[in-house]
């Protein structure tokens, strides 16, 4: 089942991509060396700005700096010089316990494998960021979690567990337990790296009303050549650089 995506109603064709709105990621000077006696430059420089509603892909050849870039943009790794900005917040400044609220609070994650809880359902799993963020009681976080299942397409499968479902579903479950808490931008490390081609296009489709139709940023990390083609903005990365900024709009 595919997830439909702001089409013209004569022509199917995709319509354009609405404008971006305002800044929510940014990056200045960024770098990140790995070792210690001998360092490797991962990252190397790197000055980004990332708008709301943008569909950015990441793509390279392995070793480019890609995942490495997409963790610091998710405040889950520290840059070894420079900084990042989550709407406007240099996450620099936070220490753990507010690095982890701001998380909470902005980001939405999607990984190549969905790390789903194989014991709960598929309604308890989309409702665990909710409960564990603390800002809805019980009955407002499965009404909204029930929300968000149905509106992914997923409502018959409800109450099965991850065990009872194919990849692309698990997948789409990653993606709704991702967007739970409403979040400002999703990131998506090789999230179709596990999935068939028509799988893969459901998450892309997806996404691409994610973007497209609530104006949810999203930045995907991809080896697949025709899914970051179908991005509003493609970054390509070599040697910890990124050297190529493509408008697809």
């Amino acid at each position: 089942m595919s997830v439909p995506v702001a089409r013209d109603a004569d022509t199917h064709r995709l319509l354009p991509w609405p404008p971006a709105g305002a800044i929510v990621l940014e990056t200045r000077g960024l770098v990140r060396d790995l070792g210690t006696t001998v360092k490797s430059r991962i990252l190397d420089g790197i000055d980004l700005t990332i708008r709301e509603g943008e569909f950015v892909s990441l793509t390279g050849f392995s070793g480019s700096g890609k995942s490495t870039l997409l963790y610091l943009l998710g405040a889950l790794d520290r840059p070894t010089a420079g900084e990042v900005r989550i709407d406007g917040v240099d996450i620099g400044s936070l220490d753990d316990d507010g690095r982890a609220a701001l998380r909470g609070a902005k980001l939405g994650f999607v990984f190549q494998f969905h790390f789903l809880l194989p014991e709960f359902t598929v309604l308890e799993n989309v409702m665990l960021p909710i409960l564990r963020r603390g800002a809805r009681t019980r009955s407002d976080a499965e009404a909204h979690a029930r929300e968000v299942v149905e509106s992914l397409g997923l409502g018959e499968l409800m109450q099965r567990r991850p065990s009872q479902l194919s990849g692309g579903q698990q997948q789409r479950v990653s993606i709704a337990r991702a967007v739970a808490n409403d979040p400002r931008i999703i990131l998506a490390d090789e999230p179709t790296g596990n999935l068939d081609s028509m799988n893969g296009m459901i998450v892309m489709d997806v996404f691409e009303r994610l973007a497209r139709v609530q104006g949810i940023t999203v930045v995907m990390v991809s080896h697949e050549r025709s899914f970051a083609q179908r991005t509003s903005r493609q970054l390509v990365m070599r040697d910890g650089q990124v050297v190529e900024d493509l408008d697809q709009r």
